[in-house]
């Protein structure tokens, strides 16, 4: 997947920011422990496995001596890695530097190894929860939810059902995803389309990263969330588990994710549960960022048809931000790339190259393996139609004539040059177009010339 601009940080990363009281509260738990080892860098995880057992402090150069001879730039990263998630204290010395594991994190971690770790809750006994959906409707249940969610969040109107979340707390999440003006209807930014360019993990910690940052402003601490979230990726998918193990904040938090599709919540005739998906379960795997590839479904023709063999309304609304779609069937979408629709993306901030890209991101197995995937003519003239619009570039300007004399002219065109503001000017005629942002310096200067 390409890299994407709105993403500023990775989960760790925000791990990593906490204060360091709060990091070590959340190194008590065992399976954070886990988590923060599985997403280090390979060979950061290689050090603390190594320094796991040992009590004393280790040497920088002691460390350098476990590397390969082409590994120092791998070195560096791994080491500002452990140093930002607080997993080595530094200690300096007067000689060298030397590393020590976090106290708090080296204890647990240890106690993790050796025993597996228990869980704060068990599954349910089957007895008590009767029948649980099986791991495909699971995960077409997943599928739907997050659909729907991306659907309400970029379109509200086209949404077949509302989620939970508080209308402010909608708006939180499409910030920087979507723009509106005085009585339009939000349109989409480039950021948003970049949003939806990206693979569903990649997605769902954008929202989660989001969600994490403003917890506080719904009374639940960051660490307690960050904490909840991670426990969470250690469950078992497909098995249930009772609510009556949650705290009350937690409680609030499982339905808001049962509205992302990260569980599933189900009542008994006396006891109610959540299940988790996949989605849920792959958490603390996907901090890595290791993504899938998504299974693709349109069909680009040479005379610029497109057939996307989809049931998914949130493709339609994806397709509809740069084609005309004509129809759409149980499943399949008939749409056309035409001029006129790409004119409409690229005024609302879509560029040719992230058009070209989902389309080749998205191409359906049939033609996937062709290459190219899309027809050569067709991204050609997506690329050309946007330089038609990029021929002209338009810059606010004054336009100045009537100087009183050559000295004035001359004086006042150095003077716009040296502030890079000269666009045009007519030596002959005295006559010259500067930049807009510097016409109030420019009166100035001439009001000082007629004194």
């Amino acid at each position: 997947m390409p890299q994407v601009k709105i993403i500023a940080k990775n989960f760790m990363d925000m791990v990593a920011s906490l204060p360091a009281i709060k990091l070590d509260l959340l190194y008590r738990n065992q399976f954070i422990c886990e988590a923060i080892l599985r997403s280090l860098p390979p060979l950061a995880k290689k050090y603390v496995l190594q320094m796991l057992y040992i009590d004393i402090p280790i040497t920088s150069k002691s460390l350098q001596e476990w590397l390969l001879a082409d590994g120092s730039s791998k070195h560096k990263v791994a080491i500002d890695r452990l140093i930002q998630l607080r997993v080595f204290e530094v200690i300096d010395r007067k000689k060298e530097t030397t590393y020590k594991l976090n106290s708090t994190f080296q204890t647990n971690l240890r106690k993790h190894m050796i025993s597996g770790g228990i869980l704060p809750r068990e599954p349910m006994p089957q007895s008590v929860t009767a029948r649980l959906p099986t791991s495909e409707e699971l995960d077409a249940y997943a599928h739907e939810q997050w659909e729907c969610f991306l659907l309400q969040l970029i379109s509200s109107g086209q949404a077949e059902k509302s989620t939970s979340f508080s209308s402010s707390m909608m708006r939180i999440f499409q910030r920087g995803l979507l723009r509106q003006r005085d009585k339009e209807a939000p349109r989409l930014t480039e950021s948003g389309f970049q949003f939806l360019l990206m693979d569903t993990n990649a997605q769902l910690w954008y929202i989660i990263r989001e969600y994490i940052s403003n917890s506080e402003e719904q009374g639940v601490d960051q660490a307690d969330l960050i904490a909840f979230l991670l426990e969470l990726s250690f469950h078992t998918p497909g098995e249930a588990y009772s609510l009556d193990t949650l705290t009350d904040d937690q409680t609030t938090m499982i339905k808001d994710l049962a509205d992302l599709g990260l569980v599933k919540l189900q009542k008994g005739r006396k006891e109610s549960w959540f299940i988790p998906t996949k989605l849920a379960t792959n958490l603390s795997v996907s901090l890595t960022d290791s993504s899938s590839r998504k299974q693709g479904f349109v069909v680009v023709e040479t005379n610029f048809r497109m057939y996307a063999y989809s049931s998914s309304k949130l493709h339609c609304e994806i397709l509809r931000l740069f084609a005309r779609v004509e129809y759409q069937l149980p499943n399949l979408i008939v749409g056309a790339i035409t001029k006129e629709s790409l004119y409409n993306a690229f005024e609302n901030g879509i560029t040719a190259e992230q058009i070209v890209t989902f389309l080749q991101q998205n191409a359906h197995p049939r033609v996937a393996e062709k290459i190219p995937s899309v027809p050569e003519n067709v991204t050609d003239q997506i690329r050309l139609w946007e330089t038609d619009l990029n021929r002209v570039e338009m810059t606010p300007a004054h336009f100045y004539d009537e100087f009183p004399s050559r000295d004035v002219f001359e004086a006042a065109s150095d003077f716009a040059r040296m502030h890079n503001g000269l666009l045009w000017e007519d030596a002959k005629k005295m006559r010259m177009v500067v930049k807009a942002e510097i016409h109030m310096l420019m009166r100035e200067h001439l009001r000082g010339q007629n004194k």
